[in-house]
């Protein structure tokens, strides 16, 4: 009816994660979720929670960076193509949001990941522990497009076009 009100209620459905950031539906219904120490595991309806999937990336777990988004690719129930954006290590304390690419492989319950590898590193890495965040998704033609955070650049990096800081490619 026009005007009326809908009340969302929150629901539990798994407990035990650690900072859970982002999560894609696989077509079977279960989830695939991120955790931000650097941990994509398979949650199913009754919260059942998988051990974390092996052939994931190190990853870069401080401050406001570690494990982020996820996506499936349009064509996952073809090639089984899994996207994650994280906070790659450099050198030193420096890391750069990135995208990997891998293939989930195994059945239900004793899933892995195959043929993981970056597919995007922002550019420059940078000593900061905040503004990693990113989010990932295809358009209607399959491109990949992923939101940079601005790593709380105060030399204004973001309004810069030679670098990746703060942008979405």
């Amino acid at each position: 009816a026009s005007g009326a009100m809908t009340t969302l209620k929150p629901v539990i459905v798994a407990r035990g994660l650690v900072n859970p950031w982002a999560l894609a539906f696989l077509p079977d219904g279960r989830m695939l979720v991120t955790e931000k120490p650097g941990r994509l595991r398979i949650v199913d309806a009754q919260g059942r929670i998988s051990p974390p999937l092996a052939g994931m990336l190190p990853v870069a777990n401080v401050g406001q960076c570690g494990l982020l988004d996820v996506a499936l690719d349009p064509k996952f129930a073809e090639n089984r193509l899994v996207y994650w954006t994280f906070a790659e290590p450099g050198s030193g304390s420096a890391n750069s949001t990135a995208v990997a690419r891998g293939r989930l492989e195994g059945t239900a319950g004793n899933e892995r990941l195959a043929d993981v590898r970056v597919i995007f590193s922002q550019v420059p890495k940078v000593e900061s522990r905040q503004h990693c965040g990113s989010r990932i998704a295809f358009d209607r033609a399959g491109h990949l497009w992923v939101g940079l955070g601005d790593r709380f650049s105060r030399k204004d990096l973001a309004q810069v076009t030679d670098n990746h800081i703060g942008k979405v490619v």
